[in-house]
């Protein structure tokens, strides 16, 4: 793959053989951040579990202590009190079956959907449509929940949904370039804390193989693995 001139001159920024402390790696992530905008800092973790298994899938949501910083538009499936709780906590769209027909006739200008348990019913006739883009509710991601209020609260705050892909990465986004390495750092912490927390009991050996951050445009920033707790790691 050919990179360009700005790529070129952030990789020489960073030794490619050493493991980064998460501040310095951070550091380094945001002086390669070039871009005209304000470009994502993301997180891809790959842990040692076997997602073929019921027992060993890693899946949650967390709350980055300074946001994504991102503007999430959130949409709430959910009617009566629920459907009132939702719109004051800022929700861009509520609705029952008017919006599940929205959403079947293509309306996707939202990040996150949340649905009281009661419309599942409803909202399972979307799986098609939201599942592929990662947006279908879910108990484990607390985005079916009977407090959608607060769902969306936490949504708007800087919640984000940690799940492995098939490849048994996880990627995340912890923010922004300009939030500077210390806000960064407070964020990464949180999600790796959050995601060892949830190792599988049936995991046995080394839960998290590597980790590595990288800016939307630029090069990956590979972090010490080690240092993240003896829970990170099987008896």
């Amino acid at each position: 793959m050919k990179h360009g001139k700005k790529y070129v001159e952030s990789a020489k920024l960073i030794d490619r053989t050493k493991l980064y402390d998460a501040p310095e790696a951070l550091e380094l992530s945001v002086k390669t951040a070039t871009a005209k905008f304000d470009e994502t800092i993301e997180a891809h973790i790959r842990l040692g579990v076997d997602s073929r298994h019921a027992d060993q899938q890693v899946r949650g949501a967390v709350v980055l202590p300074n946001g994504t910083g991102k503007k999430v538009r959130v949409a709430v499936f959910a009617k009566g009190d629920a459907a009132k709780a939702a719109q004051a906590a800022g929700a861009e769209f509520v609705g029952d079956a008017d919006l599940v027909a929205e959403v079947q006739g293509g309306m996707m200008d939202f990040d996150v959907c949340i649905a009281s348990p009661d419309m599942m019913g409803l909202v399972g006739r979307l799986g098609k449509v939201l599942g592929p883009r990662g947006l279908m509710p879910s108990p484990k991601a607390g985005t079916v929940t009977p407090d959608v209020a607060k769902a969306v609260t936490e949504a708007k705050a800087g919640k984000i949904e940690y799940r492995l892909d098939k490849n048994n990465i996880i990627h995340c986004p912890i923010g922004k370039a300009s939030f500077g390495k210390d806000k960064l750092c407070e964020n990464f912490n949180t999600l790796m804390d959050a995601i060892v927390k949830a190792k599988p009991a049936a995991m046995k050996g080394q839960y998290i193989k590597s980790c590595v951050v990288a800016t939307t445009m630029g090069p990956g920033v590979k972090i010490n693995a080690n240092k993240f707790g003896a829970a990170a790691v099987a008896e």
